[in-house]
């Protein structure tokens, strides 16, 4: 009766496409996000997939507001928040359990975290590179456990860097580790550096101040109403941003409305009172 897709990867279009060629009724969660630059393959997986979508599973006002300007009729629009803080809230718990911050050596709230993998920032020699570098000056206040993706990996590699990374005596470079061991890790950070937009809400809701090394993102409620600042990726911008953090500032802010742990039950309600509509 209906395809439901979820994101913004590759495989979330090629599903959002299948259905539409078969004529199914199409469902995108996490729809209407955007971050006004097309030269990420995301935001055009964004795009395309809300295009063919019948209902659209929002998590926010200004992803209602991203929709509206696409000419989707308000009918096809459904709020009902973040279905990925309910799968936070759901696994918090065990992530309480997890001995990962000691495993690391370790102490909460004395450490940072870094992740990186968007294709801009890490097929660039001269992008990745001023990262590493911000990096390395951050290292030397505060402990960082960098969690590197095997694209990251294969890039430090090819441009030489990867050696110069592991030798410096404050990161710990960490092969990608499960969903609960890095939930803790987030957790307990003093603050994040990550590329991730899954980060950018997930520390929102944590309450850990989080840079983010892009231009633009496309979750905005996560730096107006959340932890996250844009930083970009320049390595004096990133180091003032950190340092401002580690000497006593760094963003509170709040959790935004529906994040709750209870999206997917939400979702589940207008399928269920709703039923599968056309646009």
């Amino acid at each position: 009766e209906l395809v439901m897709v979820v994101g913004d990867v590759s495989s979330t279009l090629a599903c959002a496409t299948t259905a539409a060629l078969r004529d199914l009724p199409l469902a995108h969660v996490e729809a209407g996000l955007r971050s006004g630059d097309r030269r990420l393959p995301e935001e055009l997986y964004r795009i395309a997939t809300d295009a063919f979508a019948d209902m659209l599973f929002t998590y926010s006002a200004d992803a209602d507001a991203n929709l509206e300007a696409e000419h989707v009729p308000a009918s096809s629009i459904f709020r009902v928040g973040n279905v990925m803080i309910d799968a936070l809230v759901q696994m918090l718990p065990a992530a309480e359990r997890s001995g990962i911050v000691e495993q690391l050596g370790l102490q909460a709230g004395q450490y940072a975290i870094a992740t990186l993998h968007r294709q801009s920032n890490v097929e660039d020699e001269t992008t990745l590179r001023g990262i590493m570098e911000a990096f390395g000056q951050i290292q030397q206040r505060i402990p960082l456990v960098f969690q590197v993706h095997p694209r990251t990996r294969q890039s430090l590699e090819r441009f030489g860097l990867y050696g110069e990374v592991a030798a410096m005596p404050g990161i710990t470079l960490q092969d990608p580790m499960g969903y609960i061991d890095f939930l803790k890790l987030q957790k307990d950070a003093r603050v994040a550096l990550v590329d991730s937009g899954g980060i950018q809400e997930e520390t929102t809701v944590l309450g850990v101040p989080c840079l983010t090394l892009r231009e633009s993102t496309e979750r905005p409620i996560t730096v107006t109403e959340g932890t996250n600042t844009i930083v970009g990726c320049d390595r004096d911008n990133i180091v003032a941003a950190a340092e401002e953090v580690l000497d006593g500032g760094g963003k509170s802010g709040g959790i935004p409305e529906l994040w709750d742990g209870h999206s997917a039950e939400r979702l589940v309600d207008v399928l269920a009172h709703h039923g599968v509509s056309r646009r």
